[in-house]
């Protein structure tokens, strides 16, 4: 289950409220990214996909964290009945399904590492997981950015970006080109579309 558009619009403005940043802009340039793709690709859902990416870091919520984040949005989904945004939560750090290449601190307690970690190895992705994942990876807080641009970002703020994972990026965005027959940033209209706080 996930909630209505309009109740996750509602749980994010709440959200930004109580931890504002950057992060919530970023969430809603997810969120258009993943609709305009998945309105492109056969079996997907638009307002699902629009959805699952206004959530994917509501975790944030609770303060800044790392990887702690995931596991508060995770339990935080989990706690309102939202299963299906929760594995969003959880899934869209990780492309290869291991911890081992989180970029960022690990600031969990063990047993949300554990946690993590478990629901991890029980998933089997599918293109939703992926799909967040790719927009994840193209946005920016202030509107979509060139995929690998945003990781040559993310590696200098934080010294390293695992190799396997940008190659998992790359072929995350071969893989919804094919399904949509179209190119990615024309799709999610990079050159126009803006992010802005509601």
């Amino acid at each position: 289950m996930y909630p209505t558009k309009q109740e996750a619009l509602r749980l994010l403005k709440e959200a930004e409220a109580m931890n504002p940043g950057p992060w919530g802009d970023h969430s809603r340039t997810a969120a258009h990214c993943a609709e305009r793709i998945a309105a492109r690709c056969e079996g997907m859902d638009a307002d699902k996909a629009y959805i699952l990416g206004l959530l994917h870091d509501i975790g944030r919520r609770f303060g800044v964290r790392h990887l702690g984040h995931v596991s508060d949005g995770y339990s935080y989904m989990m706690s309102l009945g939202y299963d299906e945004a929760a594995r969003i939560c959880l899934s869209h750090s990780f492309n290869n399904q291991t911890v081992d290449e989180y970029i960022g601190r690990f600031d969990t307690t063990e047993e949300e590492l554990q946690l993590i970690r478990s629901r991890l190895q029980e998933m089997v992705y599918d293109d939703y997981d992926r799909l967040i994942q790719l927009c994840d990876s193209i946005a920016g807080a202030e509107g979509v950015m060139d995929m690998e641009d945003r990781m040559a970002d993310v590696k200098r703020r934080y010294g390293a970006y695992p190799q396997a994972k940008w190659e998992a990026n790359l072929a995350l965005k071969r893989y919804f080109e094919e399904k949509m027959g179209q190119d990615l940033y024309e799709a999610v209209e990079k050159n126009s579309f803006r992010a802005c706080s509601e």
